[in-house]
């Protein structure tokens, strides 16, 4: 199974970024879509989840109303726009496949991460 971020990159604040994540290696349908992310020092959190089908979403308190997850199930690629980026948005990000549940009772696969930069 493998999991590729892309989009990643250096944006001033106020700014927009398109993340995705193509899978492979797995049945993508099946399984429930979920963004992480780590700053310097800190801990991973959660950043916001998609259902099976693209149905429903949940998000982060700290990234509702500017971030939006999606998923193109015939491209096996889930996305995550992320609009009016603020300095503490900062962190490397990663995309993860969970188990058949909502909510995931687990993340069974990882993205190798890809650096957001935000600049003031």
């Amino acid at each position: 199974v493998q999991l590729v971020e892309s989009g990643g990159g250096l944006v001033q604040a106020g700014g927009s970024l398109r993340l995705s994540c193509a899978a492979s290696g797995l049945t993508f349908s099946l399984y429930v879509m979920g963004w992480f992310r780590q700053a310097p020092g800190k801990e991973r959190e959660f950043v916001g989840r998609i259902t099976w089908s693209g149905g429903v979403t949940y998000y982060a308190d700290s990234v509702k109303g500017r971030f939006t997850v999606s998923r193109d199930n015939a491209k096996n690629t889930v996305y995550l726009q992320m609009n009016s980026l603020k300095l503490e948005d900062t962190a490397v990000y990663y995309c993860a496949a969970g188990s058949t549940s909502w909510p995931p009772a687990r993340y069974d696969y990882w993205g190798q991460g890809t650096q957001v930069t935000v600049s003031s």
